[in-house]
């Protein structure tokens, strides 16, 4: 499963035409360890988060590593009052992605995209579809690939 994981994420990111590099790492025990093995700040990891708006209704929100999901901010954006994250058994499911791994690139479904407005101006390492491989490319790139929706989603940690 995750060979073939990361092989639809590479096609996905070729397919995007968008400048890229994939970085291969070991395990890492923290953002700050992740960051050094992807030669980037902690800010410009990303953690892709599946949200559940309803039933068969997600969505992806792509906040910086050091940042974490206002759900109130990210609530009124979407002009609902309850929103969850499904368990690792669900995200996989939606996304055809494990948890840790996913990305939208690739995923099974095209789920909507709303980046954290933090994410936009830099390079960033996004997850790449298996554990310790991760792409880097412009944060502008993601939001125009992917069609985003770009907002002020987080707080700080």
């Amino acid at each position: 499963m995750s060979e073939e994981s990361e092989r639809r994420a590479a096609e996905a990111f070729e397919a995007s035409g968008v400048s890229f590099t994939i970085t291969r790492h070991g395990q890492v025990r923290s953002l700050e360890d992740a960051a050094q093995a992807r030669g980037v700040a902690p800010s410009q990891i990303i953690k892709t988060l599946v949200v559940r708006r309803a039933d068969d209704d997600f969505l992806f929100v792509l906040i910086p590593g050091d940042r974490q999901i206002s759900w109130p901010k990210l609530r009124t954006l979407l002009g609902v009052t309850r929103l969850s994250l499904p368990n690792k058994d669900v995200a996989q499911e939606v996304t055809g992605y494990e948890r840790g791994t996913i990305t939208p690139f690739g995923s099974s479904r095209a789920w909507p995209v709303i980046v954290d407005a933090r994410v936009t101006g830099t390079a960033v390492s996004i997850g790449a579809g298996e554990h310790g491989v991760a792409a880097t490319l412009a944060a502008s790139d993601i939001v125009s690939v992917l069609n985003a929706q770009v907002a002020d989603v987080t707080d700080p940690t």
